[in-house]
């Protein structure tokens, strides 16, 4: 067993890209994260010439998207990787619900054969970025590692970035600005534009464990077991034996303590029941939160992924709407940037994806909610609900969409 090593991309000097007055680029995505590099991938599938603007120089470090659902599959299917994704991720289509100990609802991704793709794979968002890092580049997206955007400025016609790198800072300009840098979004922050929602009162710890089981490839989830008793567990299985699981822990817990080995150790072993041996991957303590920014356009700027919106895990609706993002925003730019189409079509975009980011973070709040009720009687009905879908499949409904993690749009 050994933890995952992560693959250094090579710096190379902007000297190219330095001139005064300021280089102007068709297009310029910012953060080469899964929904940057979707998007250039996209754009050079179309033609289009594409600077993909990164201030890191490898992959994402940690435990971070895990699920790929059946659309997001479709997607990287049309952007080339699909087959190496599901190759080495691990596919599942069952979901099993737990309380206490006993096994209250079941459900299958996929009912029925024929299906290309499985319901859901399990793989690590580092291993998905390096497969699209590996298809950007084999379609000629110039990626430039350690080059940090620290400001952009709108225009009516283009946005002019300025770009910090080991080699000096430069100017340069887009026609079009995808901005993709993730959930906190220093270019979101430094345009000073809103985004609103609901942090959760909750504490979670996130643990990537690297361990040999002889689990069954599908997604389990307690509520109130007997190892962790009066909170919530997932368990996931990913690729190379790691296991991801999830603790529920309470809003008093603390952060600090809550992540050292000597207090992460003992929970798994309670978890496991026996003595096999385990390697702990990654560790971290999350807070979740369900927000959006008010518009997803600002004239030449459009976001996508976290950068626009974010929701709890309760659903895997991260990644794979991010993934969605990007699939109804590319073909709609490539026109626009061809010229086949007014610049207003970029409108639907903002339309079509605050629309999903709303139902996705209606959904998700409804599951985080009930995942972790914050009143006695509030969990008294919960727990009732969990108890009648063991014999009541029409109540079922209530209790594994809030439950069972898989997308809803």
């Amino acid at each position: 067993m050994g933890a995952y090593v992560n693959p250094i991309y090579p710096y190379k000097s902007p000297a190219d890209l330095m001139a005064t007055p300021p280089q102007r680029k068709p297009l310029i995505v910012i953060g080469a994260g899964p929904v940057g590099l979707a998007a250039a991938i996209d754009a050079r599938l179309q033609g289009l010439e594409v600077l993909v603007l990164d201030d890191d120089k490898t992959v994402s470090i940690g435990s971070r998207a895990v699920c790929y659902a059946k659309r997001s599959l479709e997607i990287l299917d049309r952007l080339g990787i699909a087959n190496e994704a599901c190759g080495l991720g691990v596919s599942w289509n069952i979901g099993r619900t737990f309380l206490e100990e006993d096994e209250v609802y079941q459900f299958n991704l996929v009912p029925d054969a024929g299906h290309k793709r499985p319901g859901m794979i399990n793989l690590q968002q580092y291993h998905v970025e390096e497969m699209l890092i590996a298809r950007a580049l084999e379609l000629g997206a110039d990626i430039r590692w350690q080059h940090k955007v620290t400001a952009v400025t709108r225009h009516d016609e283009h946005a002019t970035l300025t770009v910090e790198t080991p080699d000096g800072t430069f100017d340069i300009e887009a026609d079009w600005l995808v901005v993709a840098d993730g959930a906190r979004s220093p270019i979101r922050r430094h345009l000073g534009l809103d985004i609103e929602g609901r942090v959760f009162q909750d504490r979670f710890l996130i643990a990537d464990v690297i361990m040999k089981a002889d689990y069954p490839a599908e997604r389990w989830f307690w509520f109130d077991p007997p190892f962790h008793p009066n909170q919530s567990v997932l368990l996931h299985k990913q690729s190379n034996n790691v296991w991801r699981i999830d603790f529920q822990l309470g809003w008093d817990a603390d952060p600090e303590e809550e992540k050292k080995p000597e207090k992460v150790i003992p929970r798994l072993k309670a978890m496991l029941g026996d003595d096999r041996p385990f390697e702990l991957e990654w560790v971290s303590i999350y807070t979740f939160q369900c927000r959006r920014m008010t518009d997803f356009r600002h004239g030449r700027v459009l976001f996508a992924g976290d950068a626009a919106h974010q929701v709890s895990p309760f659903g895997a609706r991260g990644a794979n709407s991010g993934f969605q993002d990007a699939d109804d925003l590319m073909w709609k730019l490539g026109l626009v940037i061809k010229g086949q189409a007014s610049e207003k079509l970029l409108d639907t975009y903002a339309m079509d994806r605050q629309f999903a980011a709303d139902e996705n973070i209606m959904n998700s709040t409804r599951s985080t909610d009930f995942i972790t009720p914050k009143s006695r009687t509030s969990k008294t009905f919960r727990n009732q609900v969990l108890a009648l879908a063991k014999h009541h499949p029409l109540r079922a409904s209530w209790s594994t969409r809030a439950a069972c993690r898989c997308p809803l749009s």
